[in-house]
């Protein structure tokens, strides 16, 4: 990949062979900032599991303090009583039947989908267009509950979904280089926290191994993860 001159000046002030703290990388990154958009902030992190083994696989959601910036879809399949408990807490789409033949017909204008346990015989028949996307509901991650009002308001108020890739690493998007530094770095230490809880049992040695920190456009930085740990401790 070819990298534009403002990005390769900025790879080269960071020193690859030193680990940031959090307060540094998050200095660094604005301060280096160079396109004309509001970009994210990410974080990436490296576990010591192996992915092949259902039982090593991590994944769950989180809710941020301070949300991801992003304007978040929520589409609920519901009715009666618990669609108009969505609509209230302010889900942008609802429906039953007429949701799902919508999507039947190729529409998939959400980010996240929510539906009632009641829902996912009318849901099933929707897994192929909407499970290589990312957006089927599943009980694992929160997203068939009865508990919809609670859900869709989290979901729009920053709760995030995460899963570790085949490579064993967790990356997810933790605000915008407008939010102010500290607001970010609370957002990073809450999804370490629920990083950490959600070891799993069957994992051995070592589990958290590397983390690092960058924006949409911007190299990553590698952080003091023994240090991020030890100040989740204190």
């Amino acid at each position: 990949m070819k990298h534009s001159k403002k990005y390769r000046e900025y790879r080269a002030k960071i020193d690859r062979t030193k680990r940031y703290s959090l307060d540094e990388a998050i200095k660094m990154i604005k301060e280096h900032h160079y396109t004309k958009f509001d970009e994210s902030v990410e974080i990436a992190v490296r576990l010591g599991v192996n992915p092949k083994h259902a039982d090593q696989m991590v994944r769950g959601t989180v809710a941020l303090p301070h949300g991801t910036g992003k304007k978040v879809r929520v589409a609920v399949f519901a009715q009666g009583e618990k669609a108009k408990e969505a609509e209230e807490a302010g889900a942008d789409f609802i429906g039953a039947e007429d949701l799902a033949e919508k999507v039947k017909g190729g529409w998939t204008g959400f980010d996240v989908a929510v539906a009632t346990p009641d829902m996912m015989k009318i849901i099933g028949p929707l897994g192929k267009i909407l499970g290589p996307r990312g957006l089927m509901p599943n009980p694992k991650t929160g997203t068939v509950t009865m508990d919809i009002a609670r859900t869709v308001k989290e979901l729009k108020g920053g709760r995030i979904e995460f899963r570790v890739d085949k490579q064993a690493n967790v990356a997810v998007s933790v605000g915008k280089l407008s939010f102010d530094d500290k607001k970010i770095a609370e957002n990073v230490m809450t999804f370490i926290d629920t990083i950490l809880r959600a070891k799993p049992a069957s994992a051995k040695g070592a589990y958290f191994l590397g983390a690092s920190l960058c924006s949409t456009m911007s190299p990553g930085m590698k952080l003091d993860h023994q240090q991020l740990i030890a100040d989740l401790k204190k």
